[in-house]
């Protein structure tokens, strides 16, 4: 109980604690308009945060995206705005702690979810904690961005990618998650991959040291020169052309890479046709001369 009555105690206390512009506080919504945001500080009078002093994003509606229960944080402007309430800024407090969350963001590689608010030449905008983003284009996907306009409201993950508070620089980017994306799609296709699996591909591109060949599903496998024929060729162009159908067997998979030979199945064949045998009819001794082994063989 006594423990209970210090707490109580202390909330009394700060209740009527002096508060005194400048100050950052954290508060609790307990209601919105179209214009503010009211918040419940536990002191003697409620905050009040003006649609414009929340958010710099633009189309950011307080009666939408602020919600009763949310904690909120801001800098005092105003101890008194003339109705006993206390004038507050989220973009203050914003401009205050955001740079240290952002660096925090980066460090730790956080997976944000933002929504695209701008189009500018070279790039695009987003928000994260009140502060303005850029996304260059070269960062939005794996390929080159013909159309940014088609980025517009649109939701993407991204990374902190740099940040400097001096400059009020924040960029962002969504390659690397993307890349990540693609790597552990390729790494699932080739796992149901085996080595001794024979299947048919497409000649891609020729390299002085092998060709490789694209085997479908967004895998592709290196047959190295010396897996090309069972004759010795100086270059892959001596035997293959880009577009040709191959039949390839898979001699490995290591670290994502796949190695082809289309050797290997030329030295199946000769094996198979060197094991051929003639069956000798069971009439016939084994002392059967060649002459009559092909007398009844007949020839064009």
């Amino acid at each position: 109980m006594s423990e209970t009555m210090k707490d109580y105690e202390k909330e009394l206390e700060a209740s009527y604690k002096k508060i005194a512009e400048g100050d950052i506080l954290t508060g609790t919504v307990i209601g919105t308009t179209e214009e503010e945001v009211i918040l419940d500080l536990k002191s003697y009078a409620e905050g009040i945060i003006k649609a414009e002093d929340y958010s710099r994003e633009p189309g950011f509606s307080v009666r939408e995206q602020v919600h009763a229960g949310d904690e909120v944080t801001a800098t005092v402007i105003r101890e008194d705005d003339g109705n006993g309430n206390i004038l507050m800024s989220k973009v203050e407090a914003d401009d205050v702690l955001a740079w240290d969350k952002l660096k925090d963001l980066q460090e730790n590689e956080t997976v944000l979810d933002v929504v695209i608010k701008g189009i500018v030449k070279s790039g695009v905008i987003a928000y994260v904690e009140g502060v303005r983003g850029f996304i260059p284009a070269s960062r939005l996907s794996l390929s080159y961005v013909e159309e940014l306009e088609d980025y517009l409201n649109k939701n993407i993950r991204v990374q902190v990618l740099e940040v400097d508070k001096d400059k009020k620089k924040l960029i962002l980017s969504a390659r690397e998650l993307l890349l990540e994306k693609e790597k552990e799609e390729q790494r699932k296709k080739i796992s149901n991959l085996e080595t001794g699996l024979v299947t048919e591909g497409t000649v891609e591109t020729l390299q002085p040291y092998g060709a490789f060949v694209n085997l479908g599903n967004g895998l592709s496998g290196l047959v190295h020169i010396s897996q090309i024929s069972q004759k010795r060729i100086k270059k892959p162009s001596e035997v293959l052309s880009v577009g040709d159908k191959v039949k390839v067997q898979i001699t490995a998979i290591k670290d994502g890479k796949i190695s082809l030979s289309m050797k290997a199945l030329e030295d199946v064949t000769a094996k198979e046709i060197e094991e051929e045998v003639f069956e000798l009819p069971e009439t016939e001794e084994a002392t059967t001369s060649l002459g009559s082994l092909f007398a009844n063989i007949k020839l064009d």
